[in-house]
């Protein structure tokens, strides 16, 4: 092996061994103490998200089924039957921008009564992204008689930063925000065909967000 395949071989194993290393980052603010008594559920609404964004739309999919399935698990309202349910209160449009639009919202009477007999304790509001940040490198194909195949070498960081503001409807104001970003490389190495080794930052941020959630909303106490 000469020393440029050395080099790029080795270059090859540490962006792959990179790729399966995330850096995550979980933090919290309170302020206010909180609880959720059997029956009372959480309702997990997307904000700051552009309409058809499928990714995002997965995103808080997955924060619902991890709080759901979860130990101790919680009852979970998903959005769209959410928002159909409260129709309109909850419309893009119509939402409350911040916590202190929410007492005025929830001074009528109409929505208090759903609220209550829904059981509805807390409104998670989420906002934030998945991007791909710097890369580099190149991927080239050739086809000949008998025979194809693609050389060469990507990669690329992707962030996934999520933040949560968490509403205590029974009580008519903000107790705190929960934040959560991910960090890693993925890697597309071509050595005849293309290995694509993508960091799952998502999935990650997904989870240690929703496990910060869970622990804010039982164990907190500001």
């Amino acid at each position: 092996m000469n020393r440029r395949s050395a080099r790029t071989t080795t270059l090859v194993l540490g962006l792959a061994l990179a790729s399966g290393c995330m850096n995550a980052r979980v933090e919290q603010s309170r302020s206010a103490a909180t609880g959720i008594a059997d029956g009372e559920a959480i309702v997990i609404l997307a904000r700051g998200l552009h309409n058809g964004n499928e990714t995002e739309s997965k995103f808080i999919d997955c924060v619902d089924r991890t709080l759901a399935g979860g130990q101790p698990a919680l009852r979970v309202i998903g959005d769209e039957t959410f928002r159909d349910t409260f129709y309109p209160w909850f419309e893009p449009r119509t939402a409350p921008k911040a916590a202190d639009d929410l007492g005025t919202l929830l001074a009528e009477d109409a929505l208090a009564t759903k609220l209550r007999k829904e059981q509805v304790r807390y409104l998670v509001w989420i906002e934030g992204s998945t991007e791909a940040l710097d890369g580099g490198g190149g991927i080239s194909c050739a086809a000949g008689p008998g025979a194809a195949g693609c050389v060469g070498l990507m990669w690329w960081e992707k962030d996934s930063s999520y933040e949560a503001a968490i509403w205590d409807l029974k009580n008519s104001t903000s107790v705190g925000e929960v934040r959560a970003d991910v960090n890693g490389m993925s890697v597309v190495p071509a050595l005849i065909v293309p290995v694509p080794m993508i960091a799952p930052t998502q999935g990650k941020a997904c989870k240690r967000l929703a496990d910060q959630l869970r622990s804010f909303l039982i164990e907190g106490v500001s």
